[in-house]
């Protein structure tokens, strides 16, 4: 590779009225001097661009909406690798493992879904392997393709267009959003199909990735671009009406934790406002539990009144054999 490249350098140097197709014996002569030499710092050769490979796989305990909306994003996006299940005891020691996997599958980027308490809780992780950042997510609202059946259809192995509101913009990181950049970094990294070096892609857009920012939440959303021919008064029908038909899948996405390393390291931002929907379902059974004690203590109180006016579960006065209507009777 570093021959190819200085072979490429030689041939600048080479004189305005020789032809680019043949090199003559001078500048051949050049190119051999020139590879004998010791390679300087200003001559270095070019980076290759890094290709950019997205691995996604679940953890054990998914539901079957979990597996097709990671079905879903593996079939809108061609630079991903679907890995089978992660099956490790220990739930929070996801480092050493997704490293590894992603090493060994050449992925710098992980989308990770971690299921918990039987699939009811659903938690993505998002990382650049190897070195970091990491951002834990919490998914809510998810629907995929087939379950709302959606008008729009798209091409697979079709490229999209990434798009960002206002609220990711570098105007409004301000007042505790900073985070905001570092989210919109990885998220277009993962969203974002490279325009070369990826195996089956193919060269049109026809999709648009929606990320929209909203009550501390990110939503996103994935349109179809779909182009109707639309006929004008002279006959001529080259213009083209363009809209955006929903494809799905769709899904909320709510910040919790960021580190700095690759599922690993010092944290840097942490969601206080996030409640964990674990604890939502606490409160709703301590709710449901004070409203049935409620009833029994106010069935109680009842009692006791009765009790003390001399009536019986009913509401009816007791029979008493001192009464008027049964002395005169």
């Amino acid at each position: 590779m570093s021959a190819a490249y200085k072979l490429v350098g030689s041939r600048d140097d080479l004189p305005a009225d020789s032809d680019k197709g043949s090199i003559t014996s001078d500048a051949s002569s050049a190119t051999i001097g020139r590879s004998s030499e010791s390679p300087t710092i200003n001559s270095s050769p070019v980076p290759l661009a890094i290709k950019t490979r997205i691995m996604m796989l679940t953890s054990r305990g998914v539901s079957h909406r979990h597996r097709h909306l990671l079905a879903d994003l593996n079939s809108l996006l061609p630079h991903t690798y679907k890995d089978t299940k992660l099956d490790t005891k220990s739930s929070n020691n996801y480092n050493s493992a997704l490293n590894a996997l992603a090493e060994l599958h050449s992925c710098n980027y992980i989308f990770f879904l971690e299921a918990r308490k039987h699939g009811q809780d659903l938690y993505l992780w998002l990382a650049k392997a190897p070195n970091g950042p990491t951002i834990k997510f919490s998914v809510s609202n998810v629907h995929t393709m087939g379950e709302l059946g959606f008008g729009g259809n798209c091409l697979k192995g079709g490229r999209g267009v990434v798009v960002f509101d206002k609220s990711f913009e570098d105007a409004e990181f301000s007042g505790g959003q900073e985070h905001k950049g570092l989210v919109r970094e990885l998220l277009r990294g993962v969203f974002c199909v490279p325009q070369r070096g990826v195996r089956g892609m193919k060269p049109f857009v026809d999709r648009v990735t929606g990320v929209f920012g909203l009550d501390g939440k990110i939503w996103i959303r994935v349109y179809e671009i779909r182009e109707v021919g639309k006929e004008s008064e002279g006959g001529d029908k080259s213009n083209t009406d363009v809209s955006l038909v929903e494809i799905g899948p769709r899904f909320v996405l709510t910040p919790i934790v960021i580190l700095e390393g690759s599922f690993g390291g010092a944290v840097i931002y942490h969601n206080k406002e996030f409640v964990s929907p674990n604890q939502v379902r606490s409160e709703v059974r301590l709710k449901k539990t004070g409203r049935h004690i409620r009833r029994i203590d106010d069935k109680k109180e009842r009692m006791v009144k009765r009790g003390a006016l001399g009536l019986d579960s009913r509401g009816r006065r007791k029979h008493n054999p001192l009464d008027n209507d049964v002395l005169f009777k």
